[in-house]
């Protein structure tokens, strides 16, 4: 058995099979995590949210920012842009099941046996390894409520920032899902900041990427992808970057993960 993880799959659905027969995937033994944002930007979003939703327990996945503007939009609180290519997913017969089987899935997933854990975007430097597991339950479980919409529309914004400002339930939504699903840099003051997508190296000093902040990756290792403009790289050699942009052309990354081999397969 091995388990393989893979970046921001954004509909590249085709990319994403090649992938899994070129480690010769067996969905009998094998396990497959996705560091979300399965949908968009690509065309074949429909094709690869059935395709995981069919694995099972083979597969897990994080939420990640597009899957969960996917719900919003299925809810009705925003519109779908023509280059998100959502069309065919918002109105296909089983687009209900498929919503519903979205909305379950976790923001955080713990490796099994594993200090390690895999998120879209990170983990809040603000919080400890407790913490983190707390507040991404605390989401989770009020998106599997009928109440689902109401959440949702409470989900989009940029304030608090700050884990210190948060008083209210909310206000602890909707921070949780901005660390967890889009943040890339933070400030100084270990805020999240959202503006920024460029490298490190591109970017105004007085902003730091999450993962040299977070006193937790001192002795976890992490797993995330939302930041193809990395390619890969990372600061840290016990966090794992897996969006490489393959939905921009470049290519679709996936990590073995007992032996850390990474595979790629070019866009197509």
């Amino acid at each position: 058995m091995s388990l393989y993880l893979v970046g921001d799959v954004q509909g590249c659905f085709s990319e994403l099979q090649a992938l899994l027969k070129q480690v010769n995937f067996d969905k009998s033994t094998d396990q497959l995590y996705l560091a979300g944002d399965i949908v968009a930007r690509g065309k074949q979003s429909l094709e690869t949210l059935r395709f995981v939703k069919s694995l099972g327990n083979t597969a897990k996945m994080v939420l990640g920012n597009h899957d969960l503007h996917l719900l919003a939009i299925h809810a009705k609180l925003k519109k779908a842009k023509k280059n998100d290519f959502l069309d065919n997913v918002l109105t296909a017969p089983d687009c209900n099941e498929l919503m519903d089987w979205l909305a379950q899935q976790p923001l955080l997933i713990k490796l099994p046996n594993e200090n390690a854990y895999m998120s879209h975007a990170g983990i809040s430097p603000q919080w400890t390894i407790e913490q983190a597991v707390e507040n991404a339950e605390f989401v989770q479980n009020l998106l599997r409520t009928p109440q689902r919409k109401i959440w949702l529309a409470a989900m989009y914004g940029e304030q608090p920032n700050n884990w210190h400002d948060v008083h209210t339930d909310t206000e602890r939504f909707r921070f949780t899902i901005n660390a967890f699903s889009r943040m890339r840099f933070c400030f100084d003051n270990n805020a999240l900041e959202f503006n920024h997508k460029d490298t490190p190296e591109h970017t105004d000093k007085k902003l730091i990427p999450w993962y040299e902040l977070s006193p937790v990756l001192n002795n976890t290792s992490w797993i995330f992808g939302h930041w193809a403009s990395l390619m890969g790289k990372c600061s840290r050699k016990n966090v794992y970057a897996l969006d490489t942009g393959c939905v921009w052309g470049n290519h679709l990354t996936m990590l073995r993960w007992h032996d850390k081999k990474l595979f790629s397969e070019k866009a197509h």
